[in-house]
């Protein structure tokens, strides 16, 4: 990939975002160094509206991925952990810890063999009741799981996320889904292709925001995702844009440099308008913006 052509993408990307009044276009306007005059109360107005789409339980309309990704957009918008719209919201998202139908409940020879049942993980949030199906579901950043259990560990992993990102640390049960994926990922080459490449890079992401003495495992998670790797820079188990965010999200210089690599495969996505496709555009816009910023300073 050349100095030019990712600057030329980057210029494209900015035309992109520059009109827009969300979410998205508050960061990347953030990302390029070049915020709108408005953005801050544009902000504001954000927040006050999800603040009335939020029920009485925190839940928002949606479901369990809507009401999840609530809380990382407040994050995102400046609304912390230490306020009452966020702490609603999450306090809904907690409740489902533990719960029937997460990820972690119940054992199989199979399951045991590779230490993925209730006997060796927990923590897990419940999306839904077991006998309710909830595959195939849609991320936010688009990515699709099909397989009703790769949906529920994916589901549970951007809960964990939001709860890392809002410093919920010290809760027990977040500590032991920590630990959890902390113990499947040192298996994960052990394990003969059980876990897919997808719900390792769930995983991955969430692992991305542990702190304390845990971050020194950080550096590992960007090799799981590089041995993965095809030589064209793709993942072809995972979604480009995906694994791309949770490389972000590690940001340290290995992912970087794995980053790097995907980049031409970034580049040869991008459409004329600037964005890469019409599902979750202004979400995979604004992760390849955030990736190709990133590997364009380190030229």
């Amino acid at each position: 990939m050349s100095t030019t052509d990712a600057r030329e993408a980057i210029e494209q990307l900015r035309l992109y975002f520059a009109p827009l009044a969300t979410r998205q276009g508050i960061l990347a306007r953030k990302a390029l160094g070049q915020p709108a005059p408005d953005d801050e109360a544009l902000a504001h107005r954000l927040i006050d509206r999800m603040r009335a789409e939020t029920r009485a339980d925190g839940s928002v309309a949606g479901g369990v991925i809507a009401t999840v990704w609530r809380a990382h957009e407040l994050l995102d918008l400046g609304c912390g952990a230490e306020q009452s719209d966020w702490g609603r919201v999450m306090g809904w998202v907690l409740e489902r810890q533990g719960k029937p139908g997460s990820f972690s409940e119940g054992c199989t020879p199979a399951r045991h063999s590779y230490r993925a049942c209730e006997h060796f993980i927990s923590g897990f949030f419940s999306p839904a009741p077991p006998a309710h199906r909830i595959a195939p579901v849609m991320l936010p950043n688009g990515k699709v799981y099909r397989a009703e259990p790769a949906a529920r560990f994916a589901v549970s992993c951007l809960a964990l996320r939001a709860a890392l990102r809002g410093g919920l640390t010290d809760r027990v049960a977040i500590e032991r889904h920590t630990v959890s994926l902390v113990h499947l990922q040192n298996r994960w080459d052990e394990c003969d292709g059980y876990f897919a490449t997808d719900v390792i890079v769930a995983a991955v992401h969430a692992l991305a925001y542990v702190t304390g003495p845990r971050r020194k495992e950080v550096p590992q998670l960007a090799a799981v995702l590089a041995a993965n790797q095809a030589e064209d820079g793709t993942w072809p188990k995972a979604d480009l844009f995906h694994t791309t965010e949770a490389l972000l999200a590690i940001g340290t210089a290995e992912a970087r440099a794995v980053l790097r690599r995907a980049a031409p495969a970034l580049l040869a996505r991008q459409r004329t308008d600037g964005s890469f496709g019409s599902t979750a555009q202004q979400e995979r816009a604004l992760i390849a913006l955030r990736a190709l910023i990133w590997v364009e300073q380190e030229g």
